[in-house]
């Protein structure tokens, strides 16, 4: 089993517009409501492909009610930890050529007690779990070594923790050595402090970040695909999608299915595969809906173990 964490989660609203027009009134062509938040859409993921997965929340306030709803309505099992604010409700803009805007709010304001409240359901829900994962930004009120926390905590029960954020809470989790961490490719450039314009460069700062004490690095690049490095490999995958359609999640599926392939003790290949797969798929999907067994089909993934380092990243 996959226990996710999401501090902050929120209620995703994708709305569709053919093109974007700033300062005009705007007609969409379609909306989608999902429960959203990197965590939640990890275990939306994981369940929709038949996997084991429990997703802990703080809940409050009508929006609270809504992502109860709707995981509930995905067949996501959850641990609701109540709160006295209102969840976030965020907005995504996605125009028909696959460009995508966000508008995400900060979140309630969490006291000491629930980000104790938090923690503690987390380690509770985990006793069985294969991978314990923190996933998102935090909301206000909560500490910067939230997820360090998270990853000390786990580690004294036994459990490996894998953490996906980014700024001050990443680099202070990044210190408490998780046993993997899933960046992009500017959250990463963040976290090692200069731009990293190359595979080579992504693979140099990744593996620096293992002889640290991290057990994985799964950076994840857009349209360029995806690297893993651990102390003994280097693996580059990458799928071709012809025609996206909205990006939201893509990071967060990629996580989930690589998370999914090492829980059932595949190889860091085949995991990264199934990662790279169920990224490629959400991106052919409308807003932050999560793939099916249906939709990975017809999407091949090119992987290596010797990758070129030369190649320039984001010149799509």
């Amino acid at each position: 089993m996959i226990v996710t964490l999401t501090p902050n989660p929120s209620v995703d609203r994708a709305v569709t517009v053919a093109t974007l027009a700033h300062g005009e009134v705007n007609r969409a062509t379609h909306v989608r409501v999902d429960a959203g938040g990197k965590g939640l859409n990890v275990a939306r993921a994981v369940t929709a492909q038949g996997g084991s997965a429990l997703a802990v929340l703080p809940v409050g306030g009508p929006e609270g009610r809504l992502l109860e709803e709707l995981l509930d309505e995905a067949a996501v099992p959850r641990l609701s930890v109540p709160i006295a604010g209102a969840a976030r409700m965020n907005v995504s803009l996605l125009e028909a050529d696959g460009t995508t805007t966000k508008i995400n709010e900060p979140g309630p304001e969490l006291s000491p007690s629930e980000v104790a409240a938090l923690l503690d359901a987390t380690s509770s829900a985990a006793a069985d779990a294969a991978w314990i994962v923190g996933c998102g930004s935090l909301p206000p009120g909560a500490p910067t070594d939230f997820y360090a926390q998270l990853v000390a905590a786990a580690h004294a029960d036994g459990r490996r923790v894998a953490i996906d954020g980014s700024g001050e809470p990443f680099t202070a989790a990044v210190a408490a050595s998780p046993d993997l961490i899933k960046p992009n490719h500017e959250e990463l450039a963040e976290l090692v402090d200069h731009s990293l314009p190359t595979l080579g460069d992504v693979i140099a700062a990744a593996q620096e970040l293992v002889s640290q004490g991290l057990g994985m690095v799964a950076v994840s690049l857009g349209a360029d695909g995806a690297v893993l490095v651990t102390a003994d490999e280097v693996i580059h995958a990458r799928a071709t999608i012809g025609a996206p359609v909205s990006t939201v999640g893509a990071g967060d599926c990629m996580l989930a299915g690589l998370l999914h392939g090492l829980s059932r003790g595949v190889s860091t290949a085949q995991a990264l595969t199934e990662g790279v797969l169920w990224g490629a798929a959400a991106v052919t999907l409308p807003g932050s809906r999560v793939p099916t067994p249906a939709d990975l089909r017809g999407i091949p993934v090119d992987l290596t173990h010797s990758p070129s380092r030369a190649m320039a990243l984001g010149q799509r």
